[in-house]
Parts: C-alpha cells; sequence; structure tokens
C-alpha cells in the first residue's frame, strides 16, 4: 500500500496532538498539592473535608469545599482546580483550608 503525502501528515498531526495530550494530562497530575506541603499545613488543607480537624478549625462548617471557596480557580465540575493561595498547585475540589471563603 502506497502512503500518501496527505495521509502521511494526518497521521503527524494525530501523534502530535496525543502526545501535547498526554503530557498536558502528566503535568496536571504533577502540580497537585500535597497535604504535606508546608504551604498546605500552614492553612490546614485537606483533599477531603470530611477529614478536617473540627476542634483544631472550629470555623468549619459542612459543605464548605474548595470547589464553592471564592479562591477556587476551577469550574463547578472540575475534580482538581488551581486556587490563588497557591500559585501553580492544584487543590482538590472536595477538599478544605482555612482560608476558605463565599465573597
Amino acid at each position: 500500500m502506497k502512503t500518501s503525502r496527505r495521509h502521511f501528515l494526518l497521521l503527524g498531526v494525530s501523534a502530535g496532538s496525543a502526545l501535547a495530550l498526554s503530557r498536558a494530562a502528566f503535568a496536571d497530575s504533577t502540580n497537585l498539592l500535597s497535604e504535606t506541603d508546608p504551604k498546605a499545613q500552614a492553612v490546614g488543607y485537606k483533599e477531603d473535608a470530611s477529614r478536617v480537624d473540627k476542634a483544631k478549625f472550629p470555623d468549619y462548617a459542612a459543605g464548605q469545599t474548595c470547589g464553592n471557596c471564592s479562591l477556587f480557580q476551577g469550574k463547578a465540575t472540575d475534580t482538581y482546580g488551581g486556587c490563588t493561595l497557591f500559585g501553580d498547585k492544584q487543590v482538590a475540589a472536595r477538599g478544605w483550608c482555612s482560608s476558605y471563603s463565599t465573597m
């Protein structure tokens, strides 16, 4: 079978797109904020708001999550998103920290 120039170019574009998408997915997973990060520890960040120490953080209220905080930069449907507190790190939408704000 003879490969045409057009077919070759289409294969190259498809492979390039797949590579770019896999790089983006890899980059996103490496930028997740860890609970052990010093900045995260300073504000009591938890990836799951149900694990917040309510004795240590009495301002926490059920239903507060990063996903509905005014500092969260993701969409309501995102599992992870940016936060103005943590620069390029992504926080869990179901997470929580003491800087929670509803402005």
